[in-house]
C-alpha cells in the first residue's frame, strides 16, 4: 500500500470535538446529520450525492430519521468501498461538553458520558473525505454509510437500503478500541422477553391466595445463575453470556404482584449454543411458575418470546478487506492485529447483508460511562487509516 497521505490534525480534533457536543441519543440524530451534511456540502459534495435512507420507518424503535449515505463517484478505476461508523450515543451523552486535558478528550460535565463512542468514528469518515476533497486526492468509489441506532439494536444497519450503498466490495467500519486492531468477528445476540401472569391477593388479609409474579421471576434467575446459565456461561468447550437487564412489576406493597415482565439476552459466537441458552431461560422460567403455587393450587402463566437481535459472523484473515485494513494499519506506523469482539457491531448486518466489513478502533476509552475519554493521538492514527483506505485502489 502506498504512503500515507497527511492530515490536518487540527482541523481533525476540532470537528470530533464539535461533533461530540452534539446531542444525539439513539432515534434523535437529526441535528447530527444535518452537522454532517453542512460540512459535506461546503467541501462541494452535491446535495444529490447525499441521502437519507428510511429505515427509522422500519426500526421498531423510529426515530426522528434514517441513515446518511454519501456516494461518490470514484477518480480511478476501482472496486467501491465503504467507510461508515454511527452517528448515535447512549442518553448519558446529552450534555456533554467535550475539553482537551493533555493526551485526551473528556468531558467538563462530570454526571455525563462523552459521545467519542461514536462520533470519533464519524469524524474518521467524514476526516478522510473532507481531506480528500480539499487535496484533490484520487480515490476509488466511495460510500459514506452513517447508520442511526445502532446502540439500541444495530437498528440501521438492519434496516438499511441496500441499494442505496451501490454495491461496495468491501466495507471498513469504525467505533471502539485501539486503532490497529482490525475487529474480524463478532458475537450473535437474542432478546428474550418474558411476561409473567400471576394472580393477585391483598398481601396482608389473603396472601395465600395470591401468586406472585415476582416470587416466579426471582426463583427463575436463582435457578439460571445457581446452573451457570446467566452471566459468563461455560459449558464444556462452549461458550456464551446472558443477562437479566430490565424487570417491571408492581405498584403497591400491599398487593400480592400479579404480573412482571422482563427483559434479558443471550449471546454467544456458536449459534446453536445461543439457542441452548435460550431454552435453558424457557425451562427455569416455566420451572418456577409450577413451583409457585396459591391455595387452589392455582399456578402463573409464562409468556416467553426470543428474537434474534443480529447473527454472529467471522472473516477470514485472508478476507481482501481484511488485508487491506491490515496494510492500511500497518501503512501508518502501527503494528497491525486482529481481534473477535464479544459484543454487536454494525459489521454484523453489513456482512449478513453480503459486505465483507472490518471495524477499526478510533480511540474511545471506558464508553457508556461518565468516565470515557478519546485518546487523541489514537483518534488521529484512526483518520490517517481512515485516509488511507479511501484512497488507496489495492
Amino acid at each position: 500500500m502506498s504512503k500515507p497521505n497527511s492530515i490536518n490534525t487540527s482541523a481533525a480534533v476540532d470537528l470530533v470535538t464539535t461533533l461530540m457536543a452534539i446531542p444525539g441519543k439513539s432515534g434523535h440524530e437529526r441535528e447530527v446529520a444535518e452537522a454532517i451534511t453542512t460540512r459535506l456540502r461546503k467541501a462541494g459534495v452535491p446535495s444529490k450525492a447525499i441521502r437519507h435512507d428510511t429505515a427509522n420507518s422500519r426500526s421498531p424503535a423510529g426515530g426522528e430519521v434514517g441513515n446518511l449515505i454519501v456516494k461518490l463517484p470514484g477518480t480511478i478505476r476501482a472496486p467501491r468501498r465503504l467507510l461508515m461508523a454511527h452517528i448515535d450515543t447512549v442518553p448519558l451523552c446529552v450534555g456533554c461538553q467535550p475539553v482537551r486535558r493533555g493526551e485526551l478528550i473528556e468531558s467538563r460535565d462530570a454526571s455525563t458520558a462523552l459521545g467519542g463512542d461514536d462520533r470519533a468514528g464519524a469524524c474518521v469518515v467524514l476526516t478522510s473525505v473532507l481531506e480528500i476533497l480539499k487535496q484533490d486526492l484520487p480515490h476509488p468509489p466511495l460510500t459514506l454509510f452513517f447508520p442511526v441506532q445502532e446502540e439500541i439494536g444495530l437498528y440501521g444497519a438492519r434496516f438499511v437500503s441496500l441499494s442505496r450503498l451501490g454495491k461496495p466490495a468491501m466495507g471498513f467500519n469504525w467505533d471502539g478500541g485501539a486503532p490497529g486492531l482490525a475487529v474480524v468477528g463478532a458475537t450473535g445476540d437474542y432478546s428474550i422477553d418474558v411476561v409473567i401472569d400471576g394472580i393477585a391477593s391483598h398481601a396482608g388479609g389473603h396472601p395465600e391466595d395470591g401468586v406472585s409474579a415476582i416470587a416466579v421471576a426471582s426463583l427463575a434467575i436463582a435457578d439460571l445463575t445457581e446452573n451457570g446459565w446467566h452471566g459468563l456461561i461455560e459449558k464444556g468447550r462452549n461458550r456464551g453470556t446472558s443477562n437479566v437487564g430490565i424487570i417491571n412489576a408492581g405498584d403497591a406493597t400491599n398487593v400480592v404482584t400479579p404480573q412482571l415482565t422482563l427483559k434479558a439476552e443471550a449471546r454467544s459466537h456458536d449459534p446453536r449454543f445461543r439457542k441452548r441458552i435460550v431454552a435453558e431461560f424457557k425451562k427455569a422460567f416455566q420451572r418456577a411458575a409450577r413451583n409457585v403455587r396459591n391455595s387452589a393450587r392455582k399456578t402463573a402463566r409464562i409468556h416467553f418470546d426470543a428474537q434474534l437481535k443480529y447473527e454472529a459472523f467471522m472473516l477470514s484473515e485472508n478476507e481482501p478487506c481484511v488485508q487491506t485494513a491490515l496494510s492500511a494499519v500497518e501503512s501508518v506506523g502501527l503494528e497491525p492485529g486482529v481481534r473477535i469482539s464479544n459484543g454487536g457491531l454494525d459489521a454484523n448486518w453489513m456482512v449478513a447483508h453480503g459486505i465483507p466489513t472490518v471495524t477499526l478502533g478510533c480511540g474511545q476509552q471506558d464508553i457508556h460511562t461518565v468516565n470515557e475519554s478519546l485518546h487523541v493521538e489514537s483518534y488521529l492514527q484512526a483518520c490517517r487509516i481512515g485516509l488511507q483506505l479511501a484512497t488507496a485502489s489495492d
